[in-house]
């Protein structure tokens, strides 16, 4: 009972993934800004386009610019603090900070998980109905559908955290991590966490296998309607509009399904630190890339912005 009457006076933790030697710190300190930089940028200006230029205004680039707000969101939740504490000898999170920035993060990375199978299913209906695509995908079902998300997300995510039973720490608070991740802070617990872990291995597979498996199958049925199509030009758009939203459905699921559906051990080691820093960071700022470079309609909207703005 002692441990537990402690563990009530644990008020902070001590993000301990960063390196010691100042020279690898400030090399992190650039990198973490460039890649924030460029997601940042790289969101913003899509976000832009698809305000601006009323050739996105399609559902396609409406759920798009859903997932640069949530990757805007995501990065900004972690990343500032990365760079503040980088050259910072005592790097503490209050304890209440601390759970409420795994709590956005879960949060936005539901979202995503949720909004990514949307996404799936709107090349789906494109591809394989498209003359009832004006009908499925209409503006009022779009909105429903995001609304819906958002909605789903907090319910998978704040009230199964809520929900949870009260963990106590018994003095050991430094997180291997260069910010507070649910599975690095959850090794530090002393009591027992069979139930949370349940609990997480439950929401886990709600918001990560069943949409990945749904995005898969949806994938294979468009890949077989794509074969059927006789138009060499008209496979190559097709393949072009899903390479996109495959290549980042690959990278974001590939890194969130190595870190929450493997088996746990004591220790948060530094390889799931550094996957875990992937999807939080890097995932953020590719996603962006990954969409310009491959999609014609973003790139062409850009050429008109910058068009209008040197006639300006």
């Amino acid at each position: 009972m002692e441990d537990r009457d402690n563990a009530t006076t644990v008020t902070e933790f001590v993000l301990g993934g960063f390196p010691r030697q100042p020279q690898v710190r400030a090399a992190l300190f650039v990198l973490f800004l460039v890649m924030y930089a460029v997601a940042i940028a790289g969101n913003g200006l899509i976000l832009v386009l698809i305000a601006v230029d009323s050739h996105l205004h399609t559902p396609m680039y409406f759920f798009l610019s859903n997932l640069s707000f949530i990757d805007v969101c995501f990065i900004s939740n972690s990343v500032p603090q990365m760079l503040a504490l980088c050259f910072t000898d005592r790097r503490t999170v209050s304890f209440g900070r601390c759970f409420a920035q795994i709590n956005i993060a879960l949060f936005l990375a539901t979202a995503e998980c949720l909004l990514l199978a949307v996404m799936a299913y709107d090349r789906f209906v494109a591809i394989c109905s498209p003359l009832h695509y004006s009908l499925l995908m209409s503006q009022k079902v779009c909105l429903i559908v995001t609304v819906s998300l958002w909605v789903s997300a907090f319910f998978l995510t704040i009230v199964p955290f809520f929900s949870m039973p009260t963990l106590h720490f018994c003095g050991h608070n430094v997180v291997n991590h260069f910010v507070c991740e649910l599975q690095a802070v959850l090794k530090l617990a002393c009591s027992d966490t069979y139930t949370t872990g349940l609990i997480i291995m439950i929401t886990s597979t709600l918001t990560l296998v069943f949409p990945f498996a749904f995005i898969l199958v949806t994938y294979g049925r468009i890949g077989l309607a794509v074969l059927s199509i006789r138009s060499a030009q008209g496979q190559g758009k097709a393949l072009s509009t899903c390479g996109s939203h495959l290549a980042v459905v690959g990278v974001f699921y590939g890194t969130t399904l190595a870190i929450y559906l493997r088996p746990q051990n004591k220790m948060f080691s530094n390889r799931e630190k550094v996957v875990g820093a992937f999807y939080g960071v890097v995932t953020p700022m590719l996603n962006p890339l990954i969409y310009s470079l491959r999609n014609r309609d973003v790139k062409g909207a850009l050429w008109r912005l910058m068009g209008r703005k040197l006639e300006e």
